[in-house]
């Protein structure tokens, strides 16, 4: 899915890094009980913002980026097959990893 998606303006497309099945105790964990991490691998980006003299400023990350975004951040999409595909804007990444 994440293939077809082409984000317009700022937005960035971002799979979510897969989060722990069970505790350091051994307990698996339900989807509900486990929290989300907030990084991720870019996979697509958008054009950039159109600023108000008509110009683009491109995007800062690039496909490939290793993220950290926001815990509020982004729409939360799941493929058929495959991970959490998150869409947010560029302002919600908070850093670049490595």
């Amino acid at each position: 899915m994440s293939s077809t998606l082409k984000p317009i303006a700022d937005r960035i497309v971002v799979e979510r890094a897969s989060s722990d099945d069970k505790t350091k105790g051994g307990i698996i964990l339900p989807d509900a009980a486990k929290n989300k991490p907030q990084q991720g691998k870019v996979l697509a980006v958008g054009p950039g913002k159109l600023m108000k003299t008509g110009e683009r400023r491109p995007v800062q990350v690039k496909v490939g980026d290793h993220v950290i975004f926001a815990s509020w951040a982004g729409d939360e999409f799941k493929p058929i097959s495959g991970d959490h595909i998150l869409l947010l804007r560029e302002d919600d990444v908070l850093a670049v990893v490595g």
